[in-house]
């Protein structure tokens, strides 16, 4: 398996895409409850390879990421040869970004002395979507990008 098996709750979500992908294997549903009875290490297989498929769809789509903890936020833009970072970090330990009050406070005190802004470029490794899947499991989440955008400008 390359990636993680999707959670109890994205396999519910993705009840019908399972369906098509067992269908595309010629497996009906008779045989499918077949399988999981008497052959669970097949079904286990199935599982991980349509996990594996949906991760390299929705890694292969995604621009942007967004990993902000209490004082750092880490914006990514997923560019076609590499990965492009906007970096904050506050000094001031009271403000906590992941809550509103932290962002508003943000907002109105951009450059205030304690926020420090950075930017960074990284070259992809030989599997660009593991690259992805690494900013994911450390924390990170797929956005649309607009505080990416916001952030390059200004440091620009």
């Amino acid at each position: 398996m390359k990636y993680t098996r999707l959670s109890k709750e994205q396999f519910e979500e993705l009840h019908q895409e399972f369906i098509n992908f067992l269908a595309t294997q010629s497996v009906t549903a008779d045989e499918w409850t077949n399988i999981k009875t008497n052959k669970p290490e097949l079904a286990e297989q199935e599982l991980d390879v349509f996990s594996d498929l949906v991760w390299e769809g929705v890694l292969t789509k995604a621009t942007y990421l967004e990993n902000i903890s209490p004082q750092h936020m880490y914006l990514f833009h997923l560019a076609d040869e590499r990965i492009e970072l906007v970096g904050l970090k506050i000094a001031n330990e009271a403000i906590d970004l992941t809550t509103k009050e932290g962002f508003s406070w943000l907002r109105n005190n951009l450059m205030d002395d304690s926020i420090e802004l950075f930017q960074a470029n990284k070259e992809y490794s030989r599997d660009k979507q593991l690259d992805k899947f690494a900013l994911i499991q450390q924390g990170a989440v797929i956005t649309k990008g607009d505080l990416f955008t916001y952030f390059h400008k200004l440091v620009n």
